[in-house]
């Protein structure tokens, strides 16, 4: 059995600086890789799209992601942690500065689906670098508190392009947010605490298939795994087209204004670090289901055409998105067991593959419905995955409450 003698404990020096390294970790990433959408009507516009071929620019990077998030799964045992999410950022600073430098739009797309594979790294790795460098006791709070750092960067990157787009130009926006993201890595090599009990054993391929035909015979993660895919769909398909209705009547604001809706980002971290705690305390499949219904609430009130309404549902549905999603990744963490780091990518490849299919299918419900038609696919990815909630909520526990963590075996 692992040695689980240095795991991390909550409250200490080196969980304080994990803790704050994964949430530069993923603030760079989720800055990065939803960048572009607020200035994706200034791209429609300056290249001459519609608005669900400028949605590309995200959608392709989260598709090379998806795909490239297995084979990370498979290399993530051959290579050291912390140096594979160190190079994640430094190649998502050096793509990041490489994009506003293109002049065509086949070229901006090619850069953001290879920035996609380079940012890989962190979302597949950082999952398992909590589960087995934490101790158990620690590791909801430190999901959440990394949940919240993709949160915060999501919010951030956008409000900095949208921002910077208003005053100077979007590329001006974009050399900005790669000089942030560079000075992060920096960070992040001196804080993180290096990996203890991480195994460096390579895993052979007949293992790997294994290791992933094993997560498909348990009950619950198939369905983590859809969840995953509608939840993160609906959220992109709301945030994609959101910058392209109050640029129109009644609302007319600028690109400046518009980046100060994903403000209610904010609400995203409180909720993936209040319901990772409360999940602890309270059990995952009874904190899950309720995420849902306050996301289907949100999309509801985005309907009224009051600017107040529109945000404030679009805040709620935030909060409901991050706290499930912070559930459902610790979840996909604990019942995945030998198969951490394959079950991690699964859970990943599912997201973001949901982003772009579900995020490009929004933009031709603006195309056809206006707002109607965006809020509709998004509410029925969502009401989908209350129904896989439901399931989720009678299944039995893979472990009792009470019991201790018991590491994988060595594969």
């Amino acid at each position: 059995m692992e040695d689980r003698t240095h795991a991390i404990e909550r409250g200490t020096a080196a969980y304080w600086r994990a803790s704050i390294a994964l949430f530069l970790a993923a603030f760079s990433v989720f800055a990065s890789i939803y960048s572009v959408q607020p200035i994706l009507p200034s791209l429609a516009e300056e290249f001459g799209l519609d608005a669900a071929t400028s949605s590309i620019s995200v959608s392709a990077t989260t598709a090379a992601l998806a795909i490239s998030l297995v084979a990370v799964s498979w290399l993530g045992n051959r290579m050291n942690r912390k140096t594979l999410m160190l190079s994640t950022m430094l190649a998502t600073a050096i793509i990041g500065l490489a994009v506003p430098m293109m002049t065509d739009w086949n070229s901006i797309v090619a850069l953001r689906a290879l920035l996609g594979v380079a940012v890989c790294g962190v979302p597949a790795i950082a999952m398992v670098y909590l589960a087995e460098e934490m101790s158990t006791e620690a590791l909801g709070a430190g999901m959440g508190i990394f949940i919240g750092g993709s949160a915060i960067g999501g919010m951030s990157g956008r409000l900095l392009v949208g921002y910077l787009t208003d005053h100077f130009d979007w590329r001006t926006a974009l050399i900005a947010l790669g000089v942030l993201i560079l000075a992060n890595a920096i960070a992040f090599l001196i804080l993180l605490p290096a990996p203890q009990n991480s195994r460096g054993e390579t895993l052979s391929l007949g293992r790997f298939a294994k290791n992933i035909r094993s997560l498909f015979s348990d009950e619950a993660l198939p369905l983590l795994f859809a969840s995953s895919f509608l939840l993160m769909g609906g959220f992109v398909a709301i945030y994609n087209y959101v910058g392209f209705r109050l640029l129109e009547a009644p609302y007319n604001l600028s690109q400046g204004q518009i980046s100060l809706i994903f403000t209610v980002y904010l609400v995203g971290t409180l909720g993936s670090a209040w319901m990772g705690t409360l999940a602890g305390r309270l059990g995952r499949r009874k904190v899950f289901w309720p995420m849902i219904i306050v996301i289907l609430a949100g999309i509801g009130l985005t309907l009224i055409s009051s600017i107040w309404a529109v945000a404030l549902g679009i805040a709620a549905m935030t909060f409901g998105f991050f706290g499930a999603h912070s559930i459902a990744s610790a979840w996909v963490a604990r019942r995945a067991l030998s198969a951490r780091t394959q079950g991690s990518a699964i859970y990943l490849l599912s997201y973001y593959a949901g982003s772009s299919v579900i995020g490009t299918l929004g933009g031709y419900g603006w195309s056809h419905w206006g707002w109607t038609g965006v809020a509709g696919i998004a509410g029925g990815a969502a009401a989908l995955t209350g129904l896989l909630a439901w399931r989720l909520y009678v299944l039995p526990p893979l472990l009792e409450p009470d019991r201790p963590y018991r590491p994988p075996a060595a594969v």
